[in-house]
């Protein structure tokens, strides 16, 4: 083999490994679930091409419901983590006594396996001897024991603040470096002018971290969409449906009641959504960056 052949293959064997690994993780189940998605697959040992039929049934039951709650509760948990976590990093930057120690106990909501800090905030919400029912009577703010994960409303919030606890974390560190790689003589020539510290934030801080914060936001949405280890452990999407997101559904279709043909036409609908969410996002931010520019 020529040698500048040998050259400009040896690149491409040297991501072989990578690119192998990836299809048959990535690739090989997407194509699966796309081709179970037109059949009627269940326990049955066998199973039959029946087209579009379970995307006709997704459409035709409460699924646009389910899209419409699970695109509510990311947006929710989504501004929650970034504001909360903005905030924390602002704080967690400035030069105030303690900063090392409060940066080391901002990590254990994310540190913590998610399904035994979900643990806890179910016994917290807990009406008979959780703490949050207990400390509400004691203010006399309830007149008696209130199950949060019992109706709608309030398991609803209760899986969204949960999320909140266990996501800020990152985000907080995530926004944190970004701050910490701004040039501090940006922060010096504003000062010696006579920039106040909002003022600075405003212009130099903001604008410099806006890309991370983009990024986060981003990453933080498809977590939050795909989340299910939560809502699950909480109230497997309860009371009556009313934390049933699109992953909980499809969990319960495909798992619960064994219709794996549905279940993966789901699949491939949350797939479709993310992959259309993800180049709108990125489109509006590209116009927003060449507005700002």
């Amino acid at each position: 083999m020529p040698k500048t052949l040998k050259r400009d293959l040896f690149p491409y064997l040297l991501l072989l490994p990578a690119i192998v690994i990836t299809l048959v993780i990535v690739a090989w189940p997407l194509v699966e679930t796309i081709r179970l998605s037109f059949t009627d697959a269940s326990l049955k040992p066998t199973e039959n091409y029946i087209g579009f039929a379970n995307y006709e049934k997704i459409f035709s039951r409460r699924f646009p419901e389910v899209i419409a709650r699970t695109f509510y509760w990311m947006a929710l948990s989504v501004a929650l983590k970034m504001l909360v976590g903005t905030f924390g990093a602002v704080l967690l930057n400035s030069a105030v006594p303690g900063r090392t120690l409060a940066r080391i106990l901002v990590i254990p909501p994310w540190v913590i396996p998610i399904a035994i800090g979900v643990f806890i905030w179910g016994w917290m919400y807990n009406g008979q001897f959780g703490m949050i029912s207990g400390l509400l009577q004691r203010f006399e703010i309830i007149g008696g024991p209130l199950e949060f994960l019992a109706y709608r409303e309030t398991a609803f919030l209760a899986t969204i603040i949960t999320d909140v606890w266990i996501g800020t974390p990152m985000v907080t560190i995530f926004v944190l470096a970004a701050m910490q790689a701004v040039p501090g003589d940006l922060y010096e020539a504003a000062w010696v002018d006579g920039a106040g510290r909002g003022y600075r934030f405003r212009r130099i801080t903001l604008p410099l971290i806006l890309p991370a914060i983009a990024t986060m936001s981003l990453l933080s949405a498809i977590w939050t969409f795909n989340s299910f280890d939560i809502i699950w452990i909480l109230t497997e999407g309860g009371p009556r449906g009313g934390t049933t997101t699109m992953i909980i559904d499809t969990y319960k279709t495909a798992i619960s009641r064994f219709k794996y043909g549905e279940g993966a036409a789901r699949a491939v609908m949350i797939v479709c959504i993310l992959t259309a969410f993800s180049g709108a996002y990125f489109y509006l931010i590209s116009r927003f960056a060449k507005k700002g520019a």
